[in-house]
């Protein structure tokens, strides 16, 4: 399901995890060829109900999404405390050409994305929050067969 339905879902989770990508760098997951995980900083997007990431064409990750369209995608933590809180999502991707979707994720952008760059969205299946409060953990998950 793409982000606005994810919100509607999971208004809270998707608030938080809105809030956490929209700190600045991410860590995207994707397949290798040989079925090993590859991890990447990714610069998430978010905005009118999508969640796009921009890459380099020659970029491994867009290769592997284009393969194996499974991601996974975790926020940065503001220090090694966790304090801010962790949001991680996982999902599918799709290589968007569209020209009025790639349009919009430049408006929505937090950085000029180069013309070169390919674009994909990504679809949420499974999201989770885990949140540090009075020394224990609080974690909130949400699946999209639960909804």
């Amino acid at each position: 399901m793409n982000w606005s339905d994810f919100e509607r879902a999971a208004p809270a989770l998707a608030a938080f995890g809105a809030e956490r990508f929209k700190q600045g760098v991410a860590y995207l997951a994707t397949i290798q060829r040989d079925g090993a995980p590859r991890v990447h900083p990714v610069t998430p997007i978010l905005g009118q109900g999508h969640f796009f990431v921009f890459m380099e064409p020659t970029s491994p990750k867009g290769k592997d999404l284009l393969r194996d369209n499974r991601y996974a995608m975790h926020c940065a933590v503001s220090d090694s405390s966790g304090a801010s809180g962790e949001f991680w999502c996982m999902g599918r991707a799709k290589s968007i050409d569209d020209p009025n979707l790639r349009a919009l994720a430049v408006q929505v952008s937090s950085y000029a994305p180069a013309e070169r760059y390919v674009l994909f969205e990504l679809d949420v299946e499974r999201a989770q929050t885990t949140i540090y409060e009075n020394n224990s953990t609080v974690r909130q998950e949400w699946k999209k067969d639960s909804a």
